[in-house]
């Protein structure tokens, strides 16, 4: 960009980019000044300070530091205070700014993607953009926008779809939200990171096709939407990690996308120093282990020409000008404005709140009535999944209170316990505070008893404890260290529920069968500088018993019962199963044939198996809401909104039924190699061509009223196709319509297709026997296809099938359309 490119001019025209980027899924058009992008390349100012950097003061600038004034983010990048360039504080924040300090804990992602609403989207970002800058950040990590490929990935609550269009628009408008505000944006993880599971080190094997028409479209949308840094992945790409894979880095990313910001790696992504600076890399992150002083001696040695420096310093450089880092023009620090930002974390979980099943008009509740609250996340709020996405919230409110404020009578049954009960003394020989041991500072304390089970049983063992989790207690049974670490993050990425007491002591699990009898006990704790106290309980299958019995009588004795049920997600950890985790199935079983008036709502990152469906009467998804969630669940179950959510995923029937099951070459990998050999066939895609049924369809969800779709007319345009129909409320109350556009596969090319795939959909609000005449473009790129002989995409001509329906399944009308060259 040039000097004479203001900030704000800048950030205006890669709105336009945005826009654009989200006119596809919108069916909105834009003026062709929309398309304006600032210049490429780096201005004076830019190029006046690389020839006064010395080589030394470049370096500094591609890899991180230790920052003295930290506020807890992730990375930082120290200044070149003598030429006025200023340091850069880089933080995590897919679902608001993860500091020390507080922000406004946002809905996951994956909820925000369930409006199908790019606007709300922005200003989601925006809320973002603005606590970033007022918590002293300059870079967001964030968003990601790899595609939900698996089930079992642990980080699917971090990302918007399994389908390649939503997630394109979602990413883009968000990035205009955040950078709007004046904060980096950085989309991730680039590229094909779509599992925990060995992600530091899994190859992906992809083809042409597969990689270009379903992963590689969000990153191409958060490019066109000005993106200003992308973050390379931890795994391989057919052979070659991601942060210095050329052909990522340079040839699609720069090349063919015209990227003009810079790449970093993910956090210890970095594998070499010659081979990742020539291949496009930028930044290496968190330290300078491979950009450091192996850089300058590759410089010093000419191994690694001066000119690969200095162009990565200059792409680092023109970003921080763009955003006014480097002459002073960005505006100053606002405030954080955190009545603002929880009104729109209120708005999004109840947009995105998603209504699975409703049977007998179980919802919405009546004000008034008797309910049973059950399961531990009815008073413990679950803001947020484990990992990188964890933010100290403003607040967050009890779901049980919530409801009690609208209830006649709510009682609660704990039904699930998470953090175990007291061991009993009488089984422990010594005896010892087993409640509350403490530990002084700089002192050691052991035990050496026994533990008596007063019958064969399943244990599950709570550990409690205030110390770091790497200086925890020891214990051992019979032997068998219970709590072992965790290799690698594991020991920091361990869920965002069930990793902390509600006195916010860490804890950790482990479950067993122990044999009738006395076992022998042993415990080492240290106090450390700061002193320990510890907890040590248990759960088992006499108190689960107990448990449920309780929430038994509860809804027994309610008119209507609402069961929150969970999974805790966290990044570096895949799931094992979409069955929910603990005993929860036995708990809802017992307790909807109690009651058969009971919701079931749904605290999870991603697909749920549900066996127990068809005994509810209503199940509700709200994955994890953030800081406003017991207030967005509590206005959706009465009624005061409706549930105006989407799935942006397929939900399986089960373990066996979903694109990756019954292969582990295609998950999660053999030998260390991984096939993407379902090709295109993602999510929805799969489900069509191999004629299975989900168990809940991609664009599902139910509202307290209901639509009808009339008069569907496609027509060519010369953007692609404008599909045109009327939505009609035909149901007695005010409520949310997501009607979706499907297209069919090109018969004129020679390449694989999908059944349908979603071309465009539209969010509505009408009231009470309103219609709406609607317009969804269908873009050019929808209609095409990647050829792997060229090496670009080729236009789907011919007679296509156009459908429109309220899910992947439920297509309510049909129409075709001929496609033409110069469409």
């Amino acid at each position: 960009m040039t000097d004479t490119v203001s900030r704000r001019s800048a950030l205006r025209l890669l709105g336009g980019a945005i826009a654009v980027a989200t006119a596809a899924t919108s069916g909105l058009t834009f003026p062709a000044h929309a398309l304006d992008r600032p210049e490429a390349g780096a201005g004076a100012r830019v190029e006046g300070l690389i020839g006064k950097l010395t080589l030394d003061e470049k370096i500094s600038l591609l890899h991180g530091a230790t920052d003295a004034k930290s506020l807890g983010q992730a990375g930082y990048v120290p200044a070149v205070p003598r030429l006025g360039i200023p340091p850069l504080r880089l933080a995590d924040g897919p679902a608001g700014v993860r500091v020390t300090r507080h922000a406004t804990a946002l809905p996951a992602p994956v909820l925000l993607a369930s409006a199908f609403d790019p606007e709300l989207a922005r200003r989601y970002g925006q809320v973002i953009g603005r606590e970033g800058r007022a918590l002293g950040q300059d870079v967001l990590l964030s968003p990601m926008v790899n595609l939900i490929r698996t089930p079992y990935a642990g980080r699917n609550f971090e990302t918007f779809s399994e389908d390649p269009l939503l997630a394109s628009g979602m990413v883009a408008a968000e990035i205009r939200g955040i950078q709007g505000e004046g904060l980096i944006a950085t989309v991730k993880h680039y590229a094909l990171n779509n599992q925990e599971k060995d992600r530091m080190s899994i190859d992906v094997r992809v083809d042409e096709q597969t990689m270009h028409e379903i992963e590689l479209r969000g990153f191409e949308a958060a490019v066109g939407a000005g993106v200003g840094a992308v973050m390379g992945a931890y795994n391989k790409v057919n052979g070659t990690f991601s942060c210095e894979n050329k052909t990522l880095l340079t040839d699609i990313l720069r090349d063919r996308w015209g990227f003009d910001g810079w790449g970093m790696t993910d956090w210890f992504a970095a594998h070499s120093t010659v081979a990742a600076i020539t291949a496009g890399l930028d930044m290496e992150m968190p330290d300078g282990t491979h950009f450091g002083t192996a850089l300058k001696s590759a410089v010093q040695s000419g191994s690694v020409p001066e000119r690969y420096v200095d162009r990565s310093v200059r792409r680092i450089l023109s970003v921080m000008d763009r955003f006014g880092l480097l002459d002073g023009s960005a505006p100053p620090r606002p405030d954080r404005d955190a009545p603002a930002g929880a009104a729109v974390a209120l708005e999004v979980a109840k947009a995105g709140a998603t209504l699975l099943r409703n049977e007998q008009h179980t919802l919405p509740l009546a004000r008034g009535g008797t309910v049973a609250v059950i399961g531990p996340t009815g008073t413990l709020p679950f803001v947020s999944g484990g990992g990188s996405a964890h933010v100290v919230p403003d607040h967050a409110d009890s779901p049980l209170d919530a409801i009690k404020s609208r209830a006649g009578k709510a009682t609660y049954a704990l039904g699930e316990d998470l953090y175990g009960k007291p061991v009993p003394p009488s089984a422990l020989s010594p005896a010892f505070n087993s409640e509350g041991q403490g530990v002084d500072a700089g002192k050691v304390w052991t035990y050496d008893g026994t533990l008596t089970v007063p019958e064969d049983d399943e244990w599950t063992f709570v550990l409690h404890f205030s110390s770091a989790p790497t200086a925890r207690p020891k214990v051992l049974l019979d032997g068998t260290e219970l709590f072992p670490q965790a290799s690698g993050y594991g020991e920091f990425f361990t869920g965002g529920l069930v990793s902390a007491a509600p006195d916010g002591l860490s804890v950790r699990r482990r479950t067993l069968t122990l044999a009738k009898g006395a076992h022998t006990l042993k415990i080492t704790a240290q106090g450390g500088a700061d002193g320990l106290l510890f907890r040590l309980r248990r759960s088992t299958g006499a108190t689960r018993a107990q448990d449920v019995a309780e929430a038994v009588r509860a809804a027994r004795a309610a008119r209507d019962v609402v069961l929150f049920a969970y999974e805790d997600a966290t990044e570096g950890q895949d799931r094992t199963t979409i069955a929910l985790p603990g005993h929860q199935r036995q708990l809802i079983e017992a307790v909807t044939a109690a009651n058969p008036r009971t919701t079931v709502v749904l605290n999870t990152s991603s697909s749920t198996s549900m066996p127990w469906l068809r005994r509810t009467g209503a199940v509700l998804q709200m994955y994890y809401p953030g800081q406003e969630g017991a207030a967005a669940t509590a206005a959706v179950l009465y009624g005061e909104c409706d549930p105006g959510g989407r799935l942006t995923q397929s939900f399986p029937v089960d373990d066996e039924h979903h694109p990756v099951a019954g292969d582990p070459r295609r998950y999660p990998g053999v030998d260390g190699t991984e096939e993407y050999s379902e090709g295109i066939h993602v999510g929805y895609r799969w489900y069509d061509a191999e004629g299975v049924r989900p168990l809940f369809p991609f664009g599902h969800g139910l509202s307290y009223t209901s639509f009808s779709y009339e008069d569907l007319r496609a027509r060519r345009t010369r953007g692609g196709i404008e599909v045109s129909f009327t939505v009609r409320n035909t149901g007695r109350r005010e409520g949310v319509a997501v009607p979706q556009v499907y297209v069919g596969p090109s018969p004129d090319l020679r390449l694989d297709q999908a059944v349908r795939v979603l071309g465009g959909y539209r969010r509505l609000t009408l009231r009470a026997g309103e219609r709406r005449r609607i317009a969804v473009e269908v873009t050019a790129r929808t209609l095409s296809s990647w050829d792997a002989k060229r090496h670009d995409w080729v236009l789907g001509t011919g007679r296509r099938t156009v459908w429109v329906g309220a899910s992947s399944r439920d297509l309510r009308l049909r129409t075709n359309v001929n496609v033409e060259v110069g469409t």
